[in-house]
């Protein structure tokens, strides 16, 4: 079954994923595969327990059924801890964590031979954010080409 493909809208309020819909008016189904890293990306994983949380709450985040993926679908944990950069201010330290934590996200896509290779290369964006490209490869072929200008931006 395939991923529907979304769209998201970045503004100074929130951001915002749409789904999109083809001109014959059914939900569009292509792209599935930079569909399926947005979601990897932007939905937050749990904290791991020596993670500083950014509010210095209790609440690690994550997906309840990440706890079986494995076992039940076959799946594996979703999301990214890019989150935990909430309120950090941009340093070269912070874009390193960014990467890591992209690389985090999209690492079981390698590891199940979905794509063969994933390049990050992300740099701070003025002051308050952070940008850059991820593509991923099927063998020679690029399968998945990300430009962002926001991947993460300053809360305060």
């Amino acid at each position: 079954m395939a991923d529907i493909r979304t769209a998201q809208t970045v503004s100074l309020e929130a951001v915002t994923t749409d789904w999109l819909v083809t001109a014959g008016g059914s939900l569009d189904d292509s792209e599935e595969l930079a569909t399926a890293f947005r979601i990897a990306l932007f939905t937050d994983a749990r904290a791991l327990d020596d993670d500083v949380l950014p509010d210095g709450g209790e609440d690690r985040r994550g997906w309840w059924a990440d706890m079986d993926a494995e076992a039940l679908w076959n799946g594996w944990p979703i999301g990214s801890r890019l989150w935990l950069l909430a309120r950090e201010k941009i340093t070269a330290e912070t874009v390193t964590r960014a990467e890591q934590y992209c690389r985090e996200a999209l690492d079981p896509f390698i590891k199940r031979r979905i794509v063969s290779r994933i390049d990050i290369a992300l740099e701070r964006l003025g002051l308050s954010m952070i940008g850059g490209t991820i593509t991923a490869y099927r063998g020679p072929l690029k399968a998945v080409d990300l430009r962002f200008e926001n991947l993460w931006s300053e809360i305060g």
